[in-house]
């Protein structure tokens, strides 16, 4: 009988291959061809890969780009090399497209060469990828092929989850297997496009088997044979046909009532083809299996003199298969790999990891081989895997760092310097950075359970707090053994209450005690000699003053500025640097303000550090809305938003600044849903503080939508909020003209001057110049709803100049329309025309379109002005606000362009409309102007 190799063979659409799949088969199919992408999951050998490899070849005519990668076990502590695979033969297509720092955190990470520094908190090369992809998806669809993802490195398996979960609305489709034996598949759906269809591979049927053998040349067995064959398997492919196999080579089939005459265990079973192997075929193969990446030519490295024929002999027994994108020595099925590895003596697999510690071109591979072929302690091992996880954190793979950190604590002899404890604990930072907080914790409380040295146990502390994030309140009961681990020394007790500091504003939202809390820790710090952490608490404790209005803020600000200074601290988002710009911008110092923050900025781009770039971006986008440049604050705010997005890093923020960007330079409704989510993102993250900022957002959006009441609505919750964290300084979200403006549209003008006294008093205290110039622009609104007309328009006129003065072009614009609004049409200052331009000059377009709805509204006629005042003016018991109405209405006004008019919401027309009815007896508008002319005659 004629066998036929299976396992080693190229897939190709054959009908064999989706025996007994043809139902999900069809389901991956629709799936591609609407566009969507499919996750393949299933338990080991259960025919993943082949289905896959099936759809992949059916599919690949459909689409312009095909990136594969297929990882193994024994490749998933070497960061990068599934992105290798991925994306190698196709970066000099899209390096044109990248901007420098990506391409080049791309090139390094593919490559190991470079400046590795560029991605040094990760996020750099994330973005790259997600850069790379969308640009080939410009050119045309793309499929990207992974097999095997559980076998994946952490940093690739990070860095594809984490373009995938953003690639909504690009041609780019994934279409990936993974072993899901004895676990879930959500946490890998989870790292897919959102539109992924997870199908699961489950057993054959005893029928579905026997087709399979069948198909497959191993014709002729008996039904109890077969039965035996699929309880054996298990109804899975694999085993079944490596069952059907030894079978068919078997000289003496097994009698009937037998047991099968091979053990029914896989690993015997590939043990038993092994054994057609020689004797340095097997070591050949187990220094491949022990390997990252196997060639010929590491094998040849490793001392394998006769690689190539060794080699041919496993693929003649079906246990290797040539890899045809390169020389890759590749298992059939990592299965095989592994019970090869499995089954090999102790000693034998040392000797395996010694030869590779040396063949190996990559230091973390040689590093981690020689861990492997070392029993016990060594430093000069231990040093090596230190310096492997140093690497590897540079190339902003934590992961892969924390776990060679664990390596070179194992193999850290007692009493040396570091201690086993101290390279653990640097393992768990690693761990935090990486996200893989449960394991940060993991190590920390062990560490813990042992450490006695007060240094390592703070620091463990400090590990328990950091990995609880922003549920601070989960690890309160570890603030107190913390304080006491750090006794009386300083340098630890300022890494406490720096931490003591955060929860102050996270948990209890207390800008005092947090205050109080970071100086302390500054204190601390300096008397500790800990400049960095004392960098950390200055910066943070001028932050917190600059909010709250504390008059010492420029002070600590100077002190966070002195030098020495740590690069790392000094243009950090929640720097010293980003304090003093926060200090100038609420200040009224836009042009110091704008060149700081760009300065800070270059700096955090040339490190590639883009959570401070989404920060800094935020930064420079308020600094030009707030000079007027709507248009380039929009673009600003885009970009930032956009990064935030892709990074996960700052999204609420974003979407808040966005907001604003978008009520006054773009699309109102975008406005609107934008503040919205950035409300709901707050509120769900239990944040007040951006939940205030996020809610003056959206009152700002209400007010230019036209809804009055629903800015009121917004802005009392901001005021309350504000109010409870002790936030006294106007300049921080500059809601409340806006407050006061709306109160005054609804009828509430003596709620409006409430708002603009208490906000005045702080204002003067601060020295906020741009506040009081725009209290003074909605007090105007204030007089002229009680009939003080000339008051107000000289009010304006003054508040307008001096915000012209400040740069602030869009306030200075909002004051010539309401001056507007209050004067008559005549071209020249005072005009629609004048506000028309100053808008135009800012790019304010949806102020712009309230502009054209004022000239859009009839002009007064004579007769009806006349009638006002020859009529209204006898007419008493009517307040100044529906005298206005009045006469509007006598123009021919409808109520939605009385609203227009007068700032003010229909509703509040409505009801000034009812009262004026009731007091001059009357029913309809109609009535009014037969009163008025009634009045005139008389």
């Amino acid at each position: 009988m004629t066998v036929q190799r299976d396992i080693q063979e190229p897939a190709r659409c054959r009908p064999d291959l989706v025996i007994g799949r043809e139902e999900l088969f069809g389901t991956a199919r629709e799936q591609l061809a609407s566009g969507g992408s499919v996750l393949l999951h299933g338990p080991a050998g259960i025919g993943k890969s082949t289905v896959l490899r099936a759809l992949a070849d059916e599919y690949a005519g459909a689409v312009r780009t095909v990136l594969r990668c297929s990882a193994t076990e024994s490749e998933s502590h070497l960061p990068f090399l599934a992105l290798a695979d991925l994306l190698g033969l196709v970066l000099d297509r899209v390096a044109a497209r990248l901007p420098t720092a990506q391409h080049t955190a791309l090139e390094s990470a593919i490559t190991g060469r470079g400046e590795s520094t560029l991605q040094r908190d990760g996020l750099a090369l994330r973005l790259a990828v997600l850069s790379a992809l969308r640009a080939l998806a410009a050119e045309g669809p793309v499929l990207i092929v992974a097999d095997d993802l559980q076998w994946l490195d952490p940093a690739s398996a990070e860095l594809l989850g984490f373009a995938a979960r953003r690639l909504g609305g690009t041609a780019v489709q994934l279409l990936c297997a993974v072993r899901t034996e004895g676990q879930e598949y959500d946490r890998h759906l989870r790292a897919c496009p959102p539109d992924t269809t997870a199908v699961r591979l489950g057993p054959l049927t005893r029928n579905q088997v026997s087709a399979l053998l069948d198909h497959r040349g191993y014709t002729g067995l008996s039904r109890s044979t077969v039965r035996e064959i699929h309880r054996t398997s298990g109804g899975n492919p694999l085993f079944a046909l490596e069952l059907g196999r030894a079978l068919a080579e078997s000289p003496t089939p097994p009698r009937p009532g037998e047991p099968l005459p091979v053990p029914t265990s896989l690993r015997a079973l590939v043990l038993s083809r092994l054994d057609m192997l020689s004797v340095e075929a097997r070591r050949t193969l187990l220094v491949a299996s022990a390997g990252a990446r196997p060639t010929p030519a590491l094998l040849l490295a490793a001392g394998r003199d006769n690689v190539e024929a060794e080699c041919a002999q496993a693929a003649e027994l079906g246990l290797l298969a040539t890899d045809p994108d390169g020389p890759t020595v590749r298992f059939a099925h990592p299965l095989i790999s592994a019970a090869l590895y499995a089954e090999a003596p102790a000693h034998e697999r040392r000797a395996a990891h010694a030869a590779l510690s040396t063949a190996a071109s990559d230091p973390i591979e040689r590093a981690r081989h020689l861990a492997l072929a070392t029993t016990g302690t060594d430093p000069e091992v231990a040093a090596r895997l230190a310096g492997a996880a140093a690497q590897a954190r540079d190339r902003g793979a934590p992961s892969v760092a924390a776990q060679l950190g664990l390596l070179a604590a194992r193999h850290t002899p007692a009493g040396t310097r570091p201690a086993p404890d101290e390279r653990r604990l640097q393992a768990a930072e690693d761990a935090i950075t990486a996200g893989e907080v449960d394991l940060a914790r993991d190590i920390a409380r062990e560490v813990l359970t042992r450490a006695s040295a007060p240094a390592d146990r703070v620091r463990a502390w400090i590990v328990v707090i950091d990995s609880a994030g922003h549920t601070m309140t989960e690890v309160d009961a570890v603030f107190p053994q913390a304080l006491a681990d750090a006794g009386d020394d300083p340098r630890l007790l300022a890494l406490v209450h720096y931490q003591l500091a955060w929860r102050s504003l996270i948990v209890e939202g207390d800008f005092t005690a947090a205050r109080e809390a970071a100086a302390h820790a500054a204190e601390l710090a300096e008397r500790g000699g800990d400049r960095r952490t004392e960098l950390l608490a200055l910066a943070f404790q001028a932050q917190t003053e600059t909010l709250m209005g504390h008059p010492a803020a420029p002070a600590t600000i100077k002190r966070a500025l002195q030098e020495p200074q740590d690069p790392q601290v000094a243009c950090h988002h929640n720097g010293a640097g980003s304090a003093r710009f926060r200090w100038l911008i609420m200040g009224d110092q836009l042009g110091q303000a704008r060149a700081t923050v760009t300065a800070l900025l270059r700096e955090v781009r040339r490190r590639g550090s883009v959570e401070s770039e989404v920060h800094f971006l935020r930064g420079l986008a308020e600094t030009e809305l707030r000079s007027g440049h709507c248009g380039r604050a929009l673009d600003l705010a885009g970009e930032s938003l956009r990064l935030a997005r892709d990074c996960g890093i700052g999204e609420t923020a974003s979407a808040m600044l966005t907001s604003l960007a978008e009520a006054s330079g773009g699309d109102v409704d975008r406005a609107l849903a934008l503040a919205r989510e950035a409300v709901e993102h707050a509120e769900e993250d239990g944040d007040q503080m951006y939940l205030s900022r996020a809610l003056g957002a959206l009152g700002y959006a209400q007010l230019v939508a036209g809804d009055p009441a629903g800015t009121v609505r917004s802005l009392r919750r901001v005021r309350e909020l504000e109010r409870t964290l002790g936030i006294t300084d106007p300049a921080r979200g500059r809601w409340q003209g806006d407050l006061a403006e709306a109160l005054v549209r609804i009828g509430e003008p003596a709620e409006a001057q409430d708002v603009i006294d208490v906000t005045r008093a702080h204002a003067l205290r601060l020295g906020r110049d741009s506040v009081l110039a725009v209290l003074d622009r909605s007090e105007a609104l204030v007089r002229a709803a009680a009939g003080d007309h000339d008051a107000a328009v000289a009010q304006l006129t003054s508040a307008q100049e001096r915000l012209a003065h400040l740069g602030y072009g869009l306030e200075e614009a909002r004051a010539a329309f309401v001056l507007a609004s209050l004067t008559d049409r005549r071209p020249g200052p005072g005009s629609y025309d004048e506000a028309g331009r100053l808008f135009r000059r800012c790019r304010a377009l949806p102020w712009l379109r309230q502009v054209d709805t004022a000239l859009a509204a009839p002009e007064p006629a004579p007769a009806a002005a006349a009638a006002l005042a020859g009529g209204l003016d006898g007419l008493e018991g009517l307040a100044a606000m529906e005298r206005q109405v009045a006469a509007l209405v006598m123009e021919g006004a409808t109520n939605r362009e009385i609203a227009a008019r007068l700032f003010i919401s229909v509703k509040t027309v409505e009801a000034t409309l009812t009262r004026v009815y009731r007091k001059l007896g009357i029913r309809s508008r109609v009535d009014i102007v037969r009163l008025a002319a009634g009045r005139r005659a008389k």
